[in-house]
Formats: structure tokens, sequence, C-alpha cells
């Protein structure tokens, strides 16, 4: 009896002991980087119309170059110009839908979209042509 709370006693001590250890902090990183060598990352920065097209559904007919069930927008930049009159046309299309101006398919309309943030998506659109 008295050699096993011996043990315990000892056993006990020893693991109060090992988690009262706390390792020193390394003064010098673990991995020597180069700045030289590191590769330049390019970093963009999207306006709010672009923002705002990535996260609905217009990528799911329209891309940014490629005609897909849509027009490209650079396709849609080269048809209109970039003045006041085309961002509040563009953006009624963008909320209310449209058919028979790029053909027999109709843009499906976007209610839920106000007419500040679509006209933010017509002007970074308009803003492609080259």
């Amino acid at each position: 009896m008295k050699r096993t709370f011996l043990i315990l006693t000892v056993t006990s001590i020893f693991v109060a002991s090992l988690s009262a250890f706390k390792p020193e902090p390394k003064t010098e990183p673990a991995v020597n980087i180069n700045n030289t060598l590191t590769p330049k990352i390019a970093t963009t920065q999207m306006s709010g119309g672009e923002l705002l097209i990535n996260k609905s559904d217009c990528i799911g007919c329209h891309h940014k170059i490629n005609k897909l069930i849509g027009p490209s927008y650079t396709d849609i930049a080269k048809k209109y110009p970039n003045n006041d009159k085309n961002v509040t046309y563009l953006a009624d299309k963008i909320i209310k839908g449209g058919s028979g101006v790029w053909g027999k398919i109709p843009m499906t309309p976007h209610p839920k979209v106000s007419q500040s943030d679509a006209k933010l998506m017509a002007k970074y659109i308009l803003s492609l042509k080259k």
C-alpha cells in the first residue's frame, strides 16, 4: 500500500513538472526567406460594379470577354457609349430584363437589385470599352 502511494506521488509530481515546462520562443525564423527569391504577387482591385457582378448570377449568362448565353461585357461596352443615359438604360435592363437587342433569348429580370447597384454594374461594364 505504501509502495503504491509512493509511486502515485512520484508520478503526480513528474506529470506536474512537465505541465509547467514551456519552451522558449525562437528568436530567428525557422526558414530564412530571401526577399529576392520570393515571387511578386500582383494584386488587383475590383470596382464596386465588378464585385456586384461577381456575387450575382450574371456569370451564368455573361462573361467579360466571350459570348455565352448573353453578350460579353466587352461587346456591350462596344455597343453603348459610356454616358449617363446608357448607364440608366442598362441599369433598367438589369432590373427589368429584356429581349430582342442581342437575340431571341430574353434576359431574366433582377428585381431585387437596387437601382444604385445596377448603375454601378452598368458603369463597370461600360468602362470595359477599349
